[in-house]
């Protein structure tokens, strides 16, 4: 996660999720649609922010419960600053 302030009154998200970290097209559209629930759902508290999500190999063979749940500790740490 990279995260910058924006000049907006809203956040703003921006995803990579490259073939090298998840081959297969499926796995890599899991996890893009996984981060942007989350996102929609925590907007609001983490307005005024650009975002950058960047997956890592491990997202692939971690559970939708468990991706859902890292994703809303790192919403939390941002909505705390």
């Amino acid at each position: 996660l990279v995260v910058r302030p924006n000049p907006f009154g809203y956040a703003r998200l921006g995803l990579t999720v490259s073939r090298r970290t998840a081959a297969r097209a499926v796995d890599r559209n899991r996890i893009k649609r996984l981060v942007r629930e989350s996102f929609r759902a925590a907007q609001k508290r983490i307005a005024g922010n650009d975002v950058l999500v960047m997956a890592r190999r491990q997202a692939v063979s971690t559970s939708n419960k468990t991706l859902r749940y890292s994703l809303e500790q790192h919403w939390k740490m941002l909505d705390n600053q």
